[in-house]
């Protein structure tokens, strides 16, 4: 199972990603956690200590000179666009328990878009997670879906959007849905944060009419605290994840 959960900023989408990568691993899961979010927070979030010194794979220059025959930024250098990479997972992550993660980083691009060394190696890096093993695969990403080529957008099984009750979030979902589209994704899934009661829920599928719903997570003060503190995300709704993956696996089959 690969999926790639985005979502506005602040909607909680990193929370949202731990939760259900916490989930993954208590079954007894072997899941590959990928931070691609340029607002790192997922490793604290999962309870990794040291989530402040880990260094994103985008800023460790020498490993991107040496994948791809130039360094970072040089964006008008020739270099390889297909680095190896099939090595690199083992080298690089991170461990806790049956959970690996891989802090991506994020490109530091002028102007629009960006065709350089390290976008280069995260892309077929992610290709690689996405296509070649057999680990679950977890994506927290920006608000966008930047790091996946067309051809790695195709294989994820789902793209999961977080949404809050409000109108700027349920904005950008429809952005997200649009591009989701445009790659090819042919499932997108909404999961439904910080719910107050049933007139939020309402809300969203009213909303997001024609999107899968995939299950709404409450509002908790505990889960905000954490947030707050930089701690991991309280495992506090088991069977509300439970449904969440659930929906997932019906819409795969």
């Amino acid at each position: 199972m690969k999926l790639a959960i985005t979502g506005k900023g602040g909607v909680g989408k990193t929370t949202v990603a731990a939760l259900i990568i916490q989930d993954l691993a208590k079954q007894g899961k072997r899941v590959i956690a990928i931070d691609a979010d340029p607002d790192a927070n997922l490793a604290s979030a999962l309870g990794f200590a040291g989530a402040d010194r880990i260094t994103p794979i985008a800023e460790m220059e020498h490993l991107v000179e040496e994948r791809t025959g130039a360094k970072p930024g040089q964006s008008g250098s020739f270099f390889t666009i297909n680095p190896k990479v099939d090595d690199l997972p083992e080298k690089l992550w991170l461990e806790k328990d049956t959970i690996r993660l891989m802090v991506m980083g994020t490109v530091k691009k002028g102007g629009s878009g960006c065709v350089c060394p390290e976008s280069a190696l995260l892309k077929n890096l992610v290709a690689h997670l996405v296509f070649y093993r057999d680990d679950v695969v977890v994506m927290d990403m920006e608000a966008g879906i930047e790091h996946l080529g067309r051809g790695t957008a195709t294989a994820v099984d789902m793209v999961i959007v977080v949404v809050e009750p409000g109108m700027r979030s349920i904005e950008t979902a429809g952005k997200i849905r649009r591009l989701a589209s445009d790659l090819g994704i042919k499932k997108i899934g909404v999961v439904g944060n910080k719910i107050r009661g049933d007139e939020d829920m309402r809300f969203i599928r009213e909303k997001l009419a024609g999107m899968k719903v995939l299950g709404f997570i409450p509002l908790d003060q505990r889960v905000a605290q954490a947030d707050l503190e930089g701690r991991a995300a309280p495992q506090e709704f088991p069977e509300r994840i439970r449904e969440i993956l659930g929906g997932i696996g019906a819409a795969r089959t």
